[in-house]
């Protein structure tokens, strides 16, 4: 695809603009590591909503989503919409928590609801494995998909695509901290959305497609239209519904679906201005990320059917590519090949506003965890804020040079390390739902998660087939997550049980910080009266979990009904989509009406 001068100039303009974000963000960045970190703790909701879901727009997403519908048809795409119960539970449970826990990264909570030498190595040791090897390694996969997206659509080199970006999101990001990344966020999440509804709108104009009531009636597609998986067969449902809503959703640990929020999500939470706003951030981001979103990729998927029907096709049309990317995901770049000059620019533009919007923040959240959890704990207890934000800007550039050479020397094929990565998360993703409600939990439950997870994974991943484990409904991969699962749950449980619980100033000064409320802290809250040291200053902390819980199930189903809303109407079934837009509609009344009755500062 050759880009013409316009699509150039389009493209300079992008990167000026973001650049300028960066720029204006620095003025007052450099003033604290809260203001680098945190954005002072003043951000409003809508733009911290807009930014999670931004980051989330990778640029190797669209291909994903691709790369499921050709393969699978719609219906795959359970695979990550099974997932909206994790985001419902931080949104009414958690965000709130979060906020009034007032600590600057998710790792510092291990110091105010644990104590001794144990919390801090929970805080020292996660923040070099999440903030570095973990995040670089993400970083790394993302990269690698903004080389083939870049060698397809450009024919540029990989090492130009990774220098050439690289640049603009660290300056961006290094400059500005937290508010650069989150309204450079704010203006790339426009420019993505808009070049992938613009990419499925030309998409249907193709002679081969002509119209979506065509694509829809296409012989080609008929198989792959279905969004509801079919119950008669097992196979098929039990590991697209009921194990990611079973087991996975509270099980498994992963940056950006954390049972309980964590990672980029807590910090975006952590940066609001009040409880209110945390909530709020955390729903617009649900909703645009489930509901608003994946419609512009099916058509674009669904027309890629019709256009180029197999491989051998795409291989036809574009001799030139390189068949180590020669699978289903890589329709999705080539049918931008379809854009005319100077859409096209715009349109590459927003696959870089994706690719940029999750390193920037990768960048942010990592440096964070390197600064505040490592540097200024344990190499400099003595560091001013100047020098915590300088570290801040050099950990930045270190953190996307690791990135960027693992994305050129190491990662061909990441799918090894990401299954132990995977599989080190599963079993613990229970502790850090129920550490905020349950005092038993301790420091050495987390430990010994940690540890049994990790050596289970390296085992299983590297040693055991999957073929081994696999059975007729589930496959290797699921089979290896229930069996770490199963293992890792009843070891930390019986840790919390049969060891010593953590001091009782240290239980008390948490509830008193947070107070989570509920039975699991009665003996706690108790003991706390009868010593004479109430610890919810006769405030008389009210249970809000049937509440929340409500709440959950209302904006599930609100979610989900705009979700299918869309696609009736998209599919053609307008009553289908009048009645669950009323359903949506009505629903979304409700939460509002239910949230106003929760205690939110």
């Amino acid at each position: 695809m050759l880009l013409e001068t316009i699509d150039w100039v389009i493209i300079g303009v992008f990167f000026l603009i973001v650049l300028g974000i960066g720029w204006k963000a620095s003025l007052s960045a450099g003033e604290s590591s809260s203001e680098f970190f945190l954005g002072g703790r003043g951000m409003p909701w809508w733009l911290l909503g807009i930014s999670m879901v931004a980051c989330t727009f990778s640029a190797d997403t669209p291909n994903l989503v691709t790369g499921f519908v050709r393969e699978n048809g719609v219906v795959k795409n359970w695979a990550w919409w099974a997932f909206l119960i994790t985001g419902m539970v931080t949104v009414f449970i958690y965000a709130r928590l979060w906020r009034k826990s007032a600590v600057n990264t998710d790792l510092e909570f291990y110091e105010i609801r644990y104590g001794g030498k144990k919390a801090s190595f929970l805080r020292g040791f996660r923040a070099i494995y999440l903030g570095v090897f973990f995040n670089c390694l993400i970083m790394g996969s993302v990269t690698l998909a903004a080389i083939k997206i870049g060698g397809v659509m450009l024919g540029l080199e990989p090492w130009v695509i990774v220098v050439g970006a690289s640049i603009v999101v660290v300056l961006y990001a290094s400059l500005g901290g937290i508010k650069g990344v989150v309204w450079a966020d704010f203006f790339q999440y426009g420019i993505a959305m808009f070049g992938a509804v613009y990419a499925a709108y030309v998409a249907l104009q193709q002679p081969e497609v002509n119209g979506l009531a065509n694509l829809i009636t296409h012989p080609a597609v008929q198989s792959k239209l279905s969004v509801i998986p079919d119950f008669t067969d097992p196979s098929v449902w039990v590991p697209l519904l009921l194990f990611p809503i079973a087991v996975q959703w509270w099980a498994v640990w992963y940056p950006g679906a954390e049972p309980g929020g964590g990672g980029y999500i807590a910090q975006r939470m952590l940066s609001a201005k009040d409880e209110k706003n945390a909530v709020g951030a955390t729903l617009l981001f649900n909703f645009a990320h489930y509901a608003l979103r994946p419609w512009p990729w099916i058509i674009v998927a669904l027309a890629s059917i019709v256009i180029y029907p197999d491989m051998a096709s795409i291989q036809a049309e574009f001799p030139n590519i390189d068949p180590t990317y020669l699978k289903d995901d890589i329709a999705y770049p080539v049918m931008l090949s379809k854009l005319g000059t100077g859409w096209l620019g715009l349109v590459v533009a927003s696959i870089i506003a994706a690719y940029m919007s999750t390193i920037g923040t990768h960048l942010n959240w990592g440096s964070s965890y390197f600064v505040n959890d490592f540097y200024k704990r344990f190499a400099k207890p003595d560091a001013t804020e100047k020098q915590m934000v300088a570290m801040g800007r050099m950990t930045t550039v270190v953190l996307m040079i690791l990135a960027g050479t693992l994305s050129l020397t190491i990662l061909d094929n990441a799918t090894d390390a990401f299954n132990i990565l995977l599989l080190s998360g599963a079993g613990s993703g229970a502790i850090y739902l129920l550490r905020w409600f349950w005092w038993r939990i301790n420091a050495l439950t987390e430990i010994v998660a940690m540890i049994l997870a990790t050596v289970m994974a390296v085992v299983l991943t590297l040693f055991v087939d999957d073929a081994m484990v696999a059975t007729e409904l589930l496959d290797g991969m699921t089979m290896k997550i229930l069996i770490t699962t199963g293992a890792v749950t009843v070891t930390w449980l019986a840790t919390a049980l049969f060891t010593a619980p953590e001091d009782k100033e240290v239980l008390r000064a948490f509830y008193k910080l947070t107070k989570p409320g509920g039975p699991g802290w009665k003996k706690v809250v108790d003991e706390a009266i009868a010593d004479g040291q109430p610890c919810d200053d006769n405030e008389g902390v009210v249970w809000q979990m049937p509440r929340q819980v409500l709440l959950i199930f209302i904006g599930c189903t609100v979610i989900y009904s705009s979700l299918f809303a869309i696609g009736g109407f998209v599919y053609g079934n307008m009553l289908q989509g009048i009645i669950l837009a009323i359903v949506a509609t009505v629903g979304t009344v409700a939460l509002f009406k239910v949230m106003s009755k929760l205690n939110l500062n």
